[in-house]
């Protein structure tokens, strides 16, 4: 192969269908393990949701980037990077990552997260001297064992400020538990000996299901998640935004209303007789940086709409905020590539989050505010 002089600077541009084979050959020679598959590759290719940059020398590839986008949040992941060894030490993997970032940024991310093997040194030099931080550590990651060190950095700077919550995270083992596995991982950490395991998910469920939704299982109703939270010796509040049954201008099947009414019903005479707290209005940002701030946990209710196209209700964690976003952890990754790294502490900017957390036509805002023990 014949390489361009070591002084020039190759030039950086958009991945197209016909590098596919030149990109399988590139990551065959680059690594030994946890390979993109050609499938992969294709994949990413034909999306506009992804930042796929290579390095051009002639007719072949010396490097490339992969970032891709969280739908519905501002975060960018740097899935993959490759450079041929051929190409090193000239500041290539460098210039990469800058244009993965460039990319990210005028697509509206504020944060660009990565994983790197903890015995990768060089990659680890050139992350931190490029502004990256360690925020966690991801044990038995690769196919060798070794342990992942996630890296994080604010690529649209308004304020260094951020206030985190260390909160397990756990993924939702059926497609309607959202519900029940955040409040599993708000119990966990309010109280770390609480044990949360999927027993305890789906009999939370059917502690606090609406029986019935717009369409399949029901999902859970703020009411009945604040009556479980009781059950477990935890303090809950209500915060709700409406009066009467909730979800039923979603649901088609007039059969469904009636069961839904009964339930809302039973759980609200329930909360009223061991005199837990409703409050029956709008639910804002400043509400729940409150009760962030006091040491309590908000369960919020959000539209997918923004994430999935789907406009399905979904429960999600509050794990942190500053200045430009809300945090959160959210119980369910998706099929987009993502994984349970990427659903930890997402950013959601303010704007986009008073969007999410207002629900179906009603535009109905509901949260759970958890406390510590009694």
């Amino acid at each position: 192969m014949t390489s361009s002089p070591a002084h020039a600077e190759l030039p950086l541009t958009p991945a197209r269908s016909s590098d596919l084979d030149s990109l399988v050959a590139l990551e065959h020679r680059c690594f030994a393990n946890d390979r993109l598959s050609r499938r992969s590759f294709r994949r990413w290719l034909d999306s506009d949701h992804c930042v796929f940059m290579v390095a051009r020398d002639g007719d072949s590839l010396a490097g490339y980037i992969l970032v891709l986008f969280n739908r519905g949040t501002r975060l960018a992941r740097m899935y993959s990077l490759a450079v041929n060894p051929d190409y090193r030490g000239r500041g290539l993997a460098r210039r990469l990552i800058l244009a993965g970032e460039e990319g990210a940024r005028d697509s509206g991310r504020f944060y660009m997260r990565l994983e790197v093997s903890s015995e990768n040194r060089g990659a680890i030099t050139l992350y931190e001297n490029l502004g990256y931080k360690q925020f966690g550590l991801y044990q038995d990651y690769y196919e060798d064992h070794t342990d992942a060190l996630r890296y994080q950095k604010r690529i649209r700077v308004v304020s260094d400020t951020a206030y985190h919550r260390a909160i397990p995270w756990l993924a939702q083992s059926t497609r309607f538990t959202c519900g029940p596995a955040s409040l599993m991982m708000a119990m966990a950490a309010l109280q770390p000996d609480y044990e949360p395991s999927t027993t305890e998910e789906l009999r939370l469920w059917r502690e606090s299901t609406t029986i019935f939704m717009t369409s399949g299982h029901g999902g859970c109703h703020p009411m009945g998640l604040a009556l479980a939270a009781d059950d477990r010796g935890f303090r809950p509040e209500v915060w709700v935004n409406q009066e009467g049954a909730l979800f039923l201008d979603g649901v088609r099947d007039e059969t469904k209303k009636p069961v839904m009414t009964l339930v809302h019903e039973d759980y609200r005479v329930a909360l009223e007789a061991r005199g837990i707290a409703v409050h029956y209005r709008e639910v804002r940002q400043n509400d729940l940086i409150a009760a962030f701030d006091r040491g309590d946990l908000p369960l919020i209710l959000i539209s997918t709409y923004r994430m999935d196209r789907k406009k399905a209700p979904h429960w999600v964690v509050m794990s942190g905020y500053d200045e430009e976003c809300i945090y959160v952890h959210d119980p369910d990754p998706d099929s987009q590539g993502q994984t349970a790294l990427d659903c930890q502490y997402l950013p959601l900017a303010r704007a986009d989050f008073e969007k999410m957390t207002s629900f179906g036509r009603s535009r109905l805002r509901t949260a759970v505010i958890l406390s510590k023990l009694k």
